[in-house]
């Protein structure tokens, strides 16, 4: 079956004056559900029988087609997407394809706007067969049975941003929290993509995200990034293990108890030497 939403591998099998018609022939032999490529996403040179990547979407008259163009997010996805307009309906952004796609109000977390950037998740609706997309995000995350466990490497996007601490998506799975006072780069905004490890699993499966290793294991690849902030600096940083916390998170986006163990592992390799202005790269 051709799936609608997603990209698919499909079969060149014949060619017409308005564009190439695919399908698969092993589990359609009937081409009950052949697809269209219009003319303008046709390559320049083709075979039958041959196979393509297409993205498979509905037109404006909701019948599925197929385009070689490039979405900005696929079925039961999260991405960030921009508004460009909106009516009576409900929200249409840009996702890459010649039609919008739709955000109904009622999947509106708050009332969207004309030219802003939103993160929103794309889902089949049932009731309608057509693609939509919602940015009430809670109802596709489930923490209910979590697949993860302490220490994992997780992918984390942002979803949304509190006093409290950066809420995140676990895997396009599971919600997250990061707390603030542990998050040391200011830069980090709404649908941001980075890597994470699981920092704690409450006991309602609550799940506590960090953006660096926790324990011994943090301290190689905090050293590396000092060594790496010493050889771009000519060898020399004004920091020391006095220095105030805010200086040590602009200048490494670390705290100042994850700087002074880095620091200590990269003193005893012999690798750095601890001054009363700052640190020094040991020629290597």
């Amino acid at each position: 079956m051709i799936e609608i939403g997603k990209y698919n591998t499909l079969t060149i099998l014949r060619d017409t004056k308005v564009g190439l018609f695919l399908g698969n022939p092993k589990k359609d032999p009937e081409g009950i559900h052949d697809i269209l490529l219009p003319n303008k996403y046709v390559p320049n040179e083709f075979e039958i029988g041959e196979e393509l990547i297409v993205f498979v979407y509905l037109d404006h008259e909701e019948r599925p087609v197929a385009t070689t163009l490039e979405p900005y997010i696929l079925l039961n996805e999260f991405a960030l997407l921009r508004v460009n307009y909106t009516n009576q309906i409900g929200a249409f952004m840009d996702w890459g394809m010649e039609k919008d796609i739709l955000v109904p109000f009622k999947e509106q977390a708050r009332p969207m706007e004309k030219g802003k950037r939103y993160l929103v998740y794309l889902y089949m609706d049932e009731k309608t067969n057509r693609l939509v997309a919602s940015s009430k995000l809670n109802q596709f995350l489930k923490n209910d049975h979590l697949t993860v466990e302490k220490g994992e490497e997780v992918d984390l996007i942002v979803s949304h941003i509190t006093e409290l601490g950066i809420n995140v998506i676990i895997n396009e799975k599971y919600k997250g929290l990061m707390y603030k006072d542990e998050v040391y780069d200011d830069a980090i905004r709404t649908g941001d993509r980075m890597r994470g490890y699981i920092k704690t699993i409450r006991p309602d499966n609550k799940i506590d995200v960090a953006l660096q290793v926790q324990g011994y294991q943090s301290i190689e690849p905090n050293a590396e990034k000092i060594l790496d902030e010493l050889r771009a600096s000519r060898g020399f940083l004004r920091l020391t293990d006095n220095s105030h916390p805010e200086d040590i998170k602009t200048v490494l986006k670390m705290s100042k108890k994850t700087f002074k163990k880095a620091i200590g592992a990269l003193y005893r390799e012999k690798l750095i030497e601890i001054k009363e202005d700052g640190i020094y790269l040991v020629k290597e």
